[in-house]
């Protein structure tokens, strides 16, 4: 059993491409239990594609995956390497709940029932049980009077929050967020982001690929920035938002703060 100080999750020297396009050259991290570790980066640097490899909805070429100490088996090689174990992948993949940019809500069933389902096929638990839980972590959330609506009668804030809420209700080890508030208008943004800062406060496991710098900085214990996939800084929010080192970095933080 891994102990309190095993990483949750820890990747190394991950390469990734797409045909000719590499997208993910080399990268490592670490994202220890309880912290919040950001992606920061412009469009095209592979925030979202690393995050994706993280939950295995991508195959890398080369490099680990290693989740509470357990290394991701592989088979094959390059453009041809998959995970060996499908269990494992299973087991990996429902502790690590990923939250979408578009939210990605059943249509046809209600918030209660997009927040139940993955509980109720993937692990099988209790009606009763799931259903208590998917009402707790609605509220939490600050929906909880939503549980009978369908996703197209909420805004698109709402809409996040119960993503946010399906994806607690599978009681993670971490969390992954991609791009969590980038489909929102600046005030229905600010929803998820009380919701994303209330989580960080409790102490989970969180990975965030963010356009938000100010998100960024406030519940982030360490920061990544890549650039053209790679690593090119990081470190504390304070010392990459206060005084970056690289001039790339430079660059782009002031193109966001003028944005």
């Amino acid at each position: 059993m891994p102990d309190k100080e095993t990483p949750v999750i820890e990747i190394r020297d991950l390469h990734k491409a797409y045909g000719e396009l590499e997208v993910i050259k080399g990268v490592s991290l670490t994202a220890p239990r309880g912290q919040v570790i950001s992606l920061i980066g412009s469009s095209g640097s592979g925030k979202s594609t690393l995050l994706r490899c993280c939950n295995l909805l991508e195959n890398s070429q080369q490099g680990d995956v290693i989740f509470k100490g357990e290394a991701v088996q592989w088979k094959g090689h390059g453009d041809h390497r998959h995970p060996a174990d499908k269990a494992q992948v299973i087991r990996i993949r429902t502790n690590l709940s990923m939250v979408f940019q578009q939210f990605n809500l059943w249509s046809h069933m209600t918030i209660l029932q997009n927040v139940m389902e993955a509980p109720l096929t993937v692990l099988h638990r209790d009606r009763d049980e799931v259903e208590a839980a998917a009402r707790n972590y609605l509220d939490k959330v600050g929906i909880g009077e939503k549980c009978d609506v369908f996703p197209a009668q909420l805004s698109g804030g709402q809409q996040q929050r119960a993503a946010i809420a399906r994806a607690l209700c599978m009681e993670p080890t971490a969390l992954l967020f991609d791009e969590p508030t980038s489909a929102l208008d600046p005030e229905l943004e600010q929803e998820v982001v009380r919701v994303i800062k209330a989580l960080a406060d409790e102490g989970r496991t969180m990975l965030l690929v963010t356009h938000d710098m100010r998100l960024a900085a406030d519940v982030s214990d360490h920061v990544i920035f890549l650039h053209l996939g790679k690593i090119e800084e990081e470190g504390p929010p304070d010392q990459l938002f206060g005084q970056p080192k690289t001039e790339r970095l430079q660059q782009f933080l002031s193109a966001t703060v003028a944005a």
